[in-house]
């Protein structure tokens, strides 16, 4: 029999080998990012990029003992970073203050995404590009822009990731039915912005709750994250957290490149729902696999109120989108 040791490292060797960058490994979310890829066993070669301070990132997340190499780079080494990568994940820009919307962070986190992208589009133009730099709902559409006029825009390997609401409702609605929040599967569909983000509670076994329980539950699962900058008193928004819904959809799509099966999450993409409507990027449950996104999800049967929430949804993700374009065509 093979001892524990040697199953592990048999495991270990066997296991599907993948190179991941970080673009943005010094801020809030990407050094708790960075540790928890480095945790993930399909992740053998780690890439931390940030402006300044990713090499002390990477000399300390090194220092964990799972069987990958992890290495810091600095402006001159983006290509470098870069170079080979299997997925890209982007936390970098600045954090929300109190009083600011996720659409306040545009101005500045908009060049910070479109110059990345450029650089991802240069140096791994087949990586599967997962953004979690706010607005999600726009920076997106950015990368998407700056990848077309590229010649690289392959729309099943661009993410914008919305994992965080769906831990969020997974944990307040266990908070308000008294269950284990590991037990919870709440899909959120729409976008990663206040009224943009629709928790599907009626395909839940909570679908009965009454009407003002329900309308509070939906509330905090679109403006969580209030609550966080509100806390942290201005120094900050969402990061371990944040860091961890990443982590998460991050392992999700490496387990879809290694052609495991029924990998399903929501997620922020280039989506055939509502096209004819003119919102061309929608969240729903999307299945992983091998070439990013292998299946995009109608929504199921939702309530007449969920119906009201999701055209919501879809009139201020039309503006939104937009913006992102509108950006790009003027800041090319």
């Amino acid at each position: 029999m093979l001892s524990s040791i040697a199953k592990r490292s048999f495991s270990s060797s066997s296991a599907s080998a993948y190179k991941v960058a970080v673009l943005g490994a010094n801020g809030g979310i990407g050094q708790p990012l960075s540790l928890l890829l480095k945790l993930n066993h399909k992740v053998t070669d780690l890439a931390l990029y940030d402006l300044r301070g990713a090499p002390g990132v990477a000399a300390d997340v090194s220092h964990v003992p799972t069987n990958s190499t992890v290495k810091g780079y600095e402006p001159e080494g983006l290509q470098d970073a870069l170079t080979g990568s299997d997925v890209v994940v982007i936390p970098a820009g600045v954090p929300r203050k109190p009083g600011m919307t996720r659409d306040d962070l545009f101005n500045t986190n908009a060049s910070i995404v479109r110059d990345l992208a450029k650089a991802v589009a240069d140096y791994a133009p087949k990586a599967a590009v997962c953004i979690i730099s706010n607005p999600v709902n726009s920076t997106v559409p950015i990368v998407a822009e700056v990848f077309k006029s590229k010649g690289t825009y392959d729309p099943k390997k661009l993410f914008g990731v919305t994992t965080l609401d769906v831990l969020r409702a997974s944990r307040f609605v266990s908070e308000v039915a008294g269950t284990n929040p590991t037990n919870e599967r709440v899909t959120v569909v729409g976008g990663h912005s206040g009224i943009t983000i629709v928790p599907l509670l009626s395909q839940t076994n909570h679908k009965n709750l009454d009407e003002e329980t329900r309308d509070k539950l939906i509330h905090r699962i679109q403006f969580g994250g209030d609550e966080v900058v509100q806390a942290k008193n201005g120094a900050g928004s969402a990061t371990l957290s944040m860091a961890q819904a990443g982590a998460r959809f991050a392992g999700s799509v490496l387990n879809g490149l290694a052609g495991e099966s029924d990998i399903t999450e929501p997620t922020f993409v280039d989506s055939p729902l509502f096209k004819d409507e003119g919102v061309d990027f929608f969240s729903s449950k999307v299945t992983l696999g091998v070439e990013g996104v292998k299946t995009v999800h109608a929504l199921g049967e939702l309530s007449s109120h969920e119906e009201a929430l999701v055209q919501e949804a879809k009139d201020t993700l039309i503006k939104n989108i937009q913006k992102g374009v509108e950006f790009v065509k003027q800041n090319p």
